[in-house]
């Protein structure tokens, strides 16, 4: 059993005292073998101990030891893991998987004697309000539903390196609108402006230029009109290197574990709406920010105040409208009214939404499609002109955005297997006329319910489920005239003359 150096620090007193052995290593709760030993060599039990370094048993891996030497010498860069089942395969008779916790122990002792070096961090002193760090986080993982569908978005991410101040806006890219709306509503609710904006090398900020090497990076020259804007200096690190804006990046992590707590004391995932939700989120945030009152404070005192306007959060360009009732924004077709068709229309592109103006009468807002090669298209604004031509719906490009539901897709199988073609088409397109006049919800039960009875959906058993709706004309009073009024006014007529 080990001394433990409490007890030799009680002897050595005890023997102050009294100087005598016997009665300091009684009082001490010690033999007095033990104790002479410890008073004639004056160290403390930790002061005396060994450092082992002889192994005390067998070496399980010393037989091959000096393959796996050359291999890590060669490759330094591979996993224990990989390297004890390749040396498995070997000498399948010498290891199996029960000593694999042992192996990476040795290949851990092994990088720390004799691996190469590992490349060092350097702790950094933050400056008040000098430097806003901008990132972009996935939050998928959390899995938070609106109505119950799956919300997948991202979070730009803007936080103060030296108070760990942070805010965050609900986004659908990495986008140079996404990183601008996120970057305003930090300096909107910050009221001030810090000295640098620092960003990783997303196309939101920076592109390559040309084929250049991997250091070839040029900043974008949207994000430059927006830093010269807010007079803040851009500032981006080095490729492959995110720990260089690792208040952000370890933030991220932090954030993310937050909510998710935040979640699991809410009891449910699920909002009724995104703005409920940008409302949670803003609220842990601002919990959480409350922590960081005095550290924000000095950054305040030395930031300019935020005494310029803020920029537009759209990207605003004039379209004309196809004869296929589209507009094409940013490689996307969009469909729209088809009154509109050979009309230029002004578009303007938020980050999550699309609105379409005609000399300045707003006419429709619409998802953003994020990405290319991507369409959004209404069948609403198209139906009654495919009911004129049937014949297209067939080999129509978008035909599959005509299934709103699955219950519509349905609807179209069933009557493709009972009806001809260009019945089937046309009773079809009846029924999706029909939910676009009155409410497609609506038409979605009346579908189910036939489903279920067994019956083919055809146009007129819709119908009487989900009758149209008649309209209602207003109750009218008859009017009544009293002739006398007249009389009284040419009476004050005749006066005046």
């Amino acid at each position: 059993m080990v001394t433990p150096d409490r007890k030799v620090r009680k002897l050595m007193e005890e023997y102050e005292k009294t100087g005598s052995v016997l009665k300091a290593a009684m009082r001490s709760d010690m033999d007095p073998k033990t104790a002479r030993r410890y008073l004639r060599s004056g160290r403390l039990p930790s002061q005396m101990r060994v450092e082992r370094g002889w192994r005390t048993r067998f070496d399980p891996f010393g037989e091959h030891w000096g393959e796996v030497e050359e291999m890590l010498a060669g490759a330094p860069e591979l996993e224990a893991k990989v390297l004890f089942e390749w040396l498995c395969e070997r000498h399948p008779e010498s290891y199996h998987e029960g000593q694999l916790r042992t192996f990476q122990r040795r290949v851990r002792w092994w990088r720390a004697v004799s691996g190469p070096g590992k490349e060092v961090y350097f702790p950094q002193e933050h400056e008040p309000g000098r430097r806003l760090e901008s990132d972009f986080t996935w939050m998928n993982s959390l899995g938070v539903t609106v109505r119950g569908e799956r919300f997948n978005h991202l979070l730009c991410h803007c936080v103060l390196s030296y108070s760990n101040w942070e805010w965050v806006v609900v986004c659908q890219s990495e986008s140079l609108l996404a990183l601008k709306k996120g970057l305003q509503a930090t300096l909107l609710r910050l009221g001030r402006i810090p000295r640098e904006n620092w960003t990783d090398h997303s196309t939101a900020a920076t592109h390559v230029i040309g084929c250049g090497n991997e250091g070839d990076w040029e900043f974008n020259r949207g994000y430059l009109e927006l830093m010269k804007h807010f007079e803040m200096k851009p500032r981006t690190i080095t490729v492959s290197r995110p720990h260089e804006n690792g208040d952000v990046e370890s933030a991220n992590g932090a954030l993310k574990r937050r909510i998710a707590q935040h979640l699991l004391l809410r009891g449910h995932r699920d909002f009724g709406s995104v703005e409920e939700y940008v409302g949670f989120v803003e609220g842990v945030l601002d919990r959480a920010n409350r922590l960081r009152r005095k550290r924000l404070a000095e950054e305040l005192a030395v930031m300019r105040v935020l005494d310029v306007r803020l920029l537009p959060e759209y990207v605003e360009g004039d379209v004309r409208v196809t004869s296929w009732s589209t507009i094409n924004v940013s490689g996307n077709p969009y469909s729209v009214p088809s009154r509109l068709i050979g009309e230029k229309v002004r578009v303007r592109s938020y980050e999550d939404h699309v609105e379409v103006y005609y000399h300045g009468t707003h006419q429709l807002t619409m998802a953003r499609v994020v990405g290319e090669g991507n369409h959004a298209i209404n069948y609403r604004h198209v139906i009654e002109w495919l009911l004129r031509k049937p014949g297209a719906f067939r080999h129509y490009r978008y035909r599959q955005e005509m299934f709103p539901t699955a219950q519509f897709r349905w609807a179209y199988d069933a009557l493709c297997e009972s009806h001809a073609e260009r019945v089937a088409d046309l009773e079809y397109l009846r029924i999706l006329y029909h939910a676009a006049q009155t409410m497609e919800s609506l038409v979605e039960k009346a579908l189910t319910q036939l489903r279920v009875c067994g019956v083919v959906p055809r146009w007129d058993a819709v119908f009487k489920l989900v009758p149209a709706a008649r309209p209602e004309l207003p109750e009218l009073t008859p009017l009544v005239v009293n002739l006398a009024e007249y009389d009284h006014l040419l009476a004050r007529a005749e006066v005046v003359v």
